[in-house]
Order: C-alpha cells, then sequence, then structure tokens
C-alpha cells in the first residue's frame, strides 16, 4: 500500500460485505454473508415466493465520507435468482482531503440472475466519489443493474461545481467484455453544460440488462415508453440492452426506470415484476 493510500485508509470507515446466493430445494437462500464493517443485511425476504431471494443492503452510517472504502462482493450460483436494493438514497459528502470509494464485485453462475437496483446517490458539492463495478457472468447468466446519480442537493438549490465523480463498470459473459465505461465529472467541468455530456442536467442514470438479447417488440416498446422531465433512450447491443436518463429530477428518472424494469424482466426472467416494498416509503 502506497503512504496515500495508507493515510486515506486510516481516515474513514472500511466496510465489506461479502453475499452467496445458492439454490436449495427450488428456494434461493442467502447461503453466506460476511461483514466487517458498517455494511449490513437483515435478513432474506421473498415477496414473491421461494424463487426470488429480496435482500436489503443497509450502510448504517447514512452517508459515505471522505476516505471510507465500501465494498460488496457478490457470487450466485446456478439457478438462484437474487434482487439487491437500499432502504434510501446513498449520500456522498463533499471531502476536502481524500476520496471517498465504492465498490461491487459480481459473480453470476449460469441458470442464475442477479438484480442490483439501490436507490439513488446524491454526490454533494465538493465530493470527491470513485466507483467501479465488476460484474462476471457465466454463460446463461444474466443481470439487471441501475446505476441513478444526483450532482448536487438540487432541492436546496446546491449545484455540484467543486469535487469530482470517477465511474468505471464493465461486465462480462464467458469471459468476454459486453460492456466498459469510464467516466470522469469534474464539478464545474465543460462537460457538464455541454450537450454531448449531461446538458446542464444535474441528474443522470443507466439501466443495464445483460445476457439477454432483446427481440425488435420488446425494443420498440421500451422505446415508446414516454420520460417525463427528461431524455431517455434505449439501445440493443448484443447480450445487452442499455437505457440512459439525463434530466432534472431523480424522482422522474427512477419512475421511468422502474417501469423499464418491469417491461424488461418478464422477457428476461420469465417472472413479473415484484417492486420491492421499501420503495414506496
Amino acid at each position: 500500500m502506497t503512504s496515500s493510500a495508507a493515510q486515506d485508509a486510516s481516515t474513514g470507515w472500511q466496510a465489506r460485505i461479502a453475499l452467496d446466493y445458492r439454490l436449495s430445494g427450488g428456494r434461493s437462500v442467502l447461503a453466506r454473508r460476511e461483514h466487517v464493517g458498517p455494511l449490513r443485511v437483515q435478513k432474506a425476504l421473498y415477496p414473491e415466493g421461494d424463487a426470488v431471494c429480496h435482500t436489503l443492503l443497509l450502510h448504517p452510517p447514512g452517508g459515505v465520507a471522505g476516505g471510507d472504502t465500501l465494498q460488496a462482493d457478490i457470487a450466485a450460483a446456478g439457478g438462484a435468482h437474487a434482487l439487491i436494493t437500499t432502504p434510501g438514497a446513498t449520500k456522498w459528502y463533499r471531502s476536502a482531503g481524500p476520496a471517498a470509494q465504492s465498490g461491487l464485485s459480481m459473480h453470476i453462475g449460469s441458470g442464475a440472475c442477479v438484480e442490483w437496483l439501490p436507490q439513488e446517490a446524491i454526490v454533494f458539492d465538493g465530493a470527491r466519489a470513485h466507483i467501479a463495478s465488476r460484474i462476471e457472468l457465466d454463460a446463461g447468466a444474466c443481470f439487471i443493474g441501475l446505476d441513478l446519480y444526483c450532482l448536487g442537493r438540487t432541492a436546496s438549490g446546491e449545484r455540484f461545481v467543486r469535487g469530482e465523480l470517477k465511474l468505471d463498470t464493465r461486465i462480462t459473459r464467458a469471459g468476454k467484455t459486453l460492456w466498459l465505461e469510464q467516466a470522469r465529472l469534474d464539478g464545474a467541468a465543460p462537460l457538464l453544460q455541454s450537450a454531448a455530456g449531461l446538458a446542464g442536467a444535474p441528474v443522470f442514470g443507466t439501466l443495464l440488462c445483460a445476457g439477454f438479447d432483446a427481440d425488435d417488440a420488446l425494443l420498440a416498446a421500451c422505446r415508446a415508453l414516454p420520460c417525463a422531465r427528461g431524455d431517455g433512450g434505449v439501445t440493443r447491443l448484443p447480450g445487452l440492452l442499455v437505457a440512459r436518463y439525463r434530466g432534472a429530477c431523480s424522482q422522474s428518472a427512477r419512475a421511468w426506470f422502474v417501469h423499464l424494469w418491469s417491461m424488461v424482466r418478464p422477457a428476461m426472467t420469465g417472472r413479473a415484476a415484484q417492486p420491492p416494498r421499501i420503495w414506496a416509503t
């Protein structure tokens, strides 16, 4: 570890959680959960029957400060199905010193499915947030993931004029890359106002549906879905369906993404969408 990394590690929470899902007697079970530091799950929930294990991932401090490191390692064995969400928005606090880091590492076995559907992330002005995700799919596995960001506390008039947000996402299937995206958004950078970037919009997000080839009818239906208070678009790639949003309202963005999810999920998994109850609170 370098001296700067050691300094960062000593200034904040160091948290890690490992979750393993398996299929046992037709029931998707959370077979292993281990944690260090402030990352927790309460218990496995089954609002749609034994086939899908719903899990609420908790971060008791309520926000991520400079020097914090959060790491989630998730595995789903063949045939298991897990839906993971959070109880509320994740807040990334401003930092005048070290960056805060969040990592997601996931391996999904053949015939398994993981839905990673956290609620939005609010990136405070002056925050320094580095977020990396690595999703590995075996052949026959599928993944649905949502990332939704709000730059600044817009409800109080705050804008993102200082700080940085770094994003690094990679999805592979059977060792081959399906999706690779890296971005760096600096506060007040021209990209935030450029038409090729966020065009002044403080809210943006991506829904990724991997290990799945959408047919023409589903693609047309997704593209026809109206997007209130923002711009939304849907793209089909080999083994991947991608939806993008940019706009002014995280609630409108989330409503659009959830509606898309409710259309795509049955086609991917054969199961109707069952929104977690926490989303309605």
